[in-house]
């Protein structure tokens, strides 16, 4: 856990999320790539840079760890923090995930954190965030690997294992005792690349802001961690990519549940649905933050409203 991260003086903290980057060899799509996370770090003031998978083409990048340099260049030099996961292409090539999380924490501003050894995934952990007056614990961020492809031949993609989430629940029970406050939740969010099933509920059932353009491609199976996040009580957000056609958001059972927008050029979109970054902001003492999008020629997009489908609310 890192205590490198706290709130403004004006209360807020805010997070840039980049998504299915697809960074390769520095070419072509890569250009307009690095040219909008510049244009998006210079119109957002970012406290942190999450990075939630698939940031790059591990089977196209001729090197993937100088491809994970060169996306850390991008954006130290608007000297922000930074810390990431992993996506189910980052290690489709040359370099295994223990690999290019060496290469991440080579950068003086990464945050990223191997977790706990013999916890399913490289990448499990938790980022304190402090207020902005004292060293007190005011928000607490956390970063899983949500896998890649599915063993067992049920569906197609991996889903978060039963033993990150008795790590998140007992991370979660660590951190609250440190918030010290009996009566309260302390604020939490969460970070990953394959969304869960929840994330096809909530279309189908809430109010969502955002467009959905492709079918939910989570994992077949549920393993409970939407469960462990609504039970354990101080996750107020999860984040995910990888679906690069959705960028909707919507609350399910207290938990709002989010895509962020897709980053990179390299790989598909939609045309007409511009690529660019999320934007969440917190703010210190309350259970709250706001979120929108930065698109392609810096402008700031705050999503159309979805009504739920047939049926609604359950």
């Amino acid at each position: 856990m890192s205590d490198d991260l706290r709130f403004r003086r004006d209360g807020t903290f805010t997070i840039v999320q980049l998504t299915d980057v697809h960074w390769s060899n520095g070419e072509g799509a890569d250009e307009r790539t690095r040219a909008l996370i510049d244009e998006v770090l210079k119109a957002e003031r970012a406290d942190l840079v999450a990075l939630t998978g698939d940031i790059v083409s591990g089977a196209a990048a001729r090197d993937p760890c100088r491809a994970w340099d060169e996306v850390a260049r991008i954006i130290e030099a608007h000297e922000t923090p930074w810390a990431a996961v992993f996506g189910n292409h980052d290690d489709e090539g040359l370099a295994s995930r223990a690999q290019m999380l060496r290469a991440q924490r080579r950068h003086p501003l990464c945050l990223s954190e191997r977790g706990p050894k013999g916890l399913s995934g490289v990448g499990n952990y938790v980022l304190r965030v402090r207020s902005a007056r004292s060293r007190r614990l005011a928000a607490a961020l956390y970063f899983l690997d949500s896998g890649s492809y599915d063993d067992l031949g049920i569906g197609h993609y991996d889903w978060i294992a039963h033993d990150q989430i008795a790590w998140y629940r007992r991370a979660s029970a660590l951190l609250g005792r440190e918030f010290g406050k009996p009566k309260e939740k302390l604020p939490a969010l969460a970070f990953f690349h394959i969304p869960l099933p929840e994330w096809d509920e909530v279309w189908r059932t809430r109010v969502c802001r955002g467009e959905k353009h492709e079918a939910v491609c989570g994992p077949a199976l549920n393993s409970g961690f939407f469960a462990a996040l609504v039970e354990a009580g101080d996750m107020m957000g999860a984040f995910c990519g990888h679906d690069h056609v959705n960028d909707y958001e919507g609350e399910l059972h207290g938990v709002r549940l989010a895509y962020g927008r897709a980053t990179g050029f390299a790989e598909y979109g939609r045309e007409g649905f511009s690529r660019g970054a999320r934007v969440i902001r917190l703010h210190e003492g309350r259970r709250r933050f706001d979120t929108w999008m930065r698109l392609e020629g810096g402008r700031r997009w705050d999503p159309p409203v979805h009504q739920p489908e047939a049926g609604g609310i359950r």
